[in-house]
């Protein structure tokens, strides 16, 4: 099992797990949007290879802060671990890989969010070290947002 950073010709295995995590037609994966996160040094689209196939998924992001001086926090996006992969190890492995990364990029803390009624990723999370009843999460997408008709 080898946790990389995506690259381009993830493409198209990204859309089918993406698929797994939203089931939302919508959903298009860009080789040039995954280059463009490639070449962020502020982003990070890692996947977990398990015998020659992408069998998972996390996107990591640095956002700037100025409560602790120049440190950043994390946002941890689109988790997904393939059906037939869940078991294995494959988002432990993704979430040590991103603990490392934020480690290196002296991160205050690392967020995420997920859908309320994911109640296995939840218990994921918690046996990650995540808190989930420290804080509550909001959303409003961009169907909602003023003068978006």
């Amino acid at each position: 099992m080898i946790v990389r950073e995506a690259k381009p010709e993830d493409a198209l295995r990204l859309s089918e797990l993406y698929n797994q995590l939203v089931n939302n037609p919508a959903v298009n994966v860009e080789p040039e949007q995954i280059q463009a996160i490639y070449d962020d040094a502020r982003s990070k689209l890692f996947v977990c290879d398990y015998q020659g196939n992408v069998v998972g998924s996390a996107l990591v992001s640095l956002c700037a802060d100025v409560m602790f001086r120049k440190q950043p926090f994390a946002v941890v996006e689109n988790v997904i671990v393939d059906a037939a992969a869940r078991g294995l190890g494959v988002g432990s492995a993704l979430f040590k890989t991103i603990e490392v990364y934020c480690v290196s990029t002296n991160c205050s803390k690392i967020m995420l969010l997920s859908a309320s009624q994911r109640f296995d990723s939840h218990a994921f999370f918690e046996k990650q070290g995540f808190k989930g009843a420290i804080k509550r999460g909001f959303v409003k997408y961009r169907s909602a947002f003023s003068g978006a008709g």
